[in-house]
């Protein structure tokens, strides 16, 4: 499959709110939090340390990632986060998660990150093997305390294997 990787517009805000929603974030498209989910979109697309970039397929988003780029007190470089990358199902398996995240890179690589991470749930196995065959590490393992009342973090949809607990947490997939 061929797209196009470009930065995301403030017209692409349902198709990526769609998207983050089949990623198993929090629903906001079509209730009272959608203006207030918009504004941010539109904060993230107007801030010089936040990126988000679509995949596009004859002119339909099928994919996005989004980085926000860290200043962490004992780095000169700053860190580059990548909070979500997804991919519609049905466009899966094609090149389309390879070339966001290769644009993530670069965009990083090029405003001088000393790093780019990301997390992944422990039951996207799939994913996993995604970031290893793009050259990441599993360095970590993530921890969370939720205070709000929001179904967080998401839980395998459908028929998903889910791993023990002893595999690497975390929440992005391809």
């Amino acid at each position: 499959m061929t797209a196009t990787i470009r930065e995301a517009r403030p017209e692409d805000f349902e198709a990526v709110t769609a998207l983050l929603e089949e990623l198993g974030r929090p629903r906001s498209l079509g209730t009272p939090d959608e203006p207030a989910i918009r504004d941010r979109f539109d904060e993230w697309l107007g801030h010089p340390d936040r990126f988000i970039f679509v995949a596009e397929d004859d002119k339909v988003v099928i994919g996005m990632i989004d980085m926000a780029l860290i200043g962490r007190p004992n780095f000169v470089q700053p860190h580059a986060w990548v909070p979500d990358l997804i991919v519609t199902e049905n466009a899966r398996s094609g090149g389309v998660g390879a070339a966001l995240l290769a644009k993530a890179e670069d965009v990083a690589r090029d405003l001088g990150a000393f790093s780019l991470a990301l997390e992944s749930a422990h039951w996207r196995t799939r994913a996993h093997d995604f970031y290893l065959r793009h050259g990441m590490t599993d360095g970590a393992r993530h921890f969370i305390k939720v205070f709000a009342d929001i179904p967080w973090p998401p839980q395998p949809a459908g028929d998903e294997p889910v791993s023990d607990s002893s595999s690497p947490p975390g929440a992005s997939a391809p």
